[in-house]
């Protein structure tokens, strides 16, 4: 896996190279091909992590396990830990699978695309953006001289809590055949980053909570520039990628986030002679739109969905690095077996101390349903 890694290191400061002097078109097939790596580079980077946490077997000699058992137990007694003071050998069935089959994608990686700052300790930090330049004017001899000073802003990005809770037995956990007690521990992980990557668009901007994309709260998104659909056409993303950004320039290709059902509309668009009308690359949670990279969020509404309600917001579009996550304390997962050491239960509780906020103007489009 290591080989793999630094193959992959490589190949990302190659493609940053290639950036530099890329078309429209390579920077796309660039930003597919950076994707996929970045996907693939986290998983083997969470094998990597979880090998570290098991560990390797050590091989117990057959020779004197009754004596060793006996000096384990005493060193336990002598610590005060509690110690197994009874076995009873349950017999397993002999159709019990020795592992866990996983789910479908769980959480979009748009939490894994944005902007990450590490703020530790702190408690809340305020982050500048330009919002325009001014524009020069005539001046009559000895005249003062127009004002044009830029104008700025700031969006603010403060700390807020956010846990997950899980109990396992201590049947499940000593249960040798499947790790149900490690799906225990990675559901906390996959519960807080579901969490986050709904609050990135939806936080509420109320005192403790994230500000979304989507919400009041993002001040640096003028809500006069957002757009509405009544339904999803063949002229629908060009409409918004030409609705994005200043008067002066067509932004370079940004991301779109979006429902699965719309992204289903898009690849079912025909032309007249029964033609596709976009492409679609699809890997996994993310992929292109003849040449514009989406992320699938299921926190969004769908346009193509007739019970989505008018207003509803259903897409944005723009540079995932314009929003800012801070992350004032890392990630903890912590696990005890003290809370309920009577019923034999064990509690599994992770927290992070985050916040996040659009940190550039109208660093984001914003799609209504009409």
């Amino acid at each position: 896996m290591e080989k793999r890694l630094n193959e992959i290191k490589e190949r990302k400061l190659a493609i940053s190279a290639e950036l530099e002097n890329a078309d429209e078109k390579r920077t796309a097939e660039l930003e597919a091909e950076a994707n996929a790596l970045l996907a693939e580079e986290q998983q083997l980077r969470s094998k990597t992590n979880l090998i570290g946490r098991l560990g390797k077997p050590e091989a117990k000699p057959e020779e004197r396990k009754g004596e060793d058992e006996s000096e384990k137990r005493g060193k336990d007694l002598l610590a005060m830990r509690s110690v197994t003071i009874a076995t009873t050998g349950v017999i397993l069935p002999d159709y019990q699978a020795s592992d866990i089959r996983p789910s479908f994608e769980q959480v979009s990686s748009i939490v894994d695309r944005v902007t990450i700052k590490q703020f530790a300790g702190g408690e809340s930090f305020k982050q500048p953006y330009l919002v325009g330049y001014g524009i020069g004017g005539y001046t009559t001899e000895g005249g003062n001289p127009a004002e044009a000073e830029p104008t700025f802003g700031y969006s603010l990005v403060s700390k807020t809590k956010i846990t997950a809770y899980a109990e396992d037995s201590e049947e499940l956990v000593k249960l040798p055949a499947a790790s149900y007690d490690g799906e225990v521990r990675k559901g906390i992980a996959v519960a807080i980053r579901r969490k986050l990557a709904r609050e990135i668009l939806f936080g509420d901007g109320a005192s403790g909570h994230f500000v979304g994309i989507f919400d009041d709260g993002a001040t640096a998104i003028d809500p006069t520039s957002d757009v509405s659909f009544a339904e999803i056409d063949e002229d629908t993303l060009d409409e918004i990628v030409f609705s994005f950004g200043g008067d002066e320039s067509v932004e370079d290709v940004s991301v779109l986030v979006l429902n699965k059902a719309d992204l289903k509309k898009f690849a079912m668009l025909r032309d007249s002679n029964g033609r596709k009308i976009h492409e679609i690359k699809s890997m996994g949670n993310f992929g292109t739109i003849s040449g514009v990279p989406y992320i699938i969020n299921s926190n969004c509404a769908a346009i193509s969905n007739p019970a989505t309600q008018s207003g509803a917001y259903a897409m944005a579009y723009g540079p995932l690095a314009n929003y800012t996550m801070g992350v004032f304390s890392p990630l903890e997962i912590a696990r005890s077996t003290d809370y309920k050491f009577k019923e034999g239960m064990v509690a599994h509780r992770g927290v992070i101390y985050a916040g996040g906020n659009v940190t550039a103007y109208n660093g984001f489009l914003r799609v209504k349903r009409t």
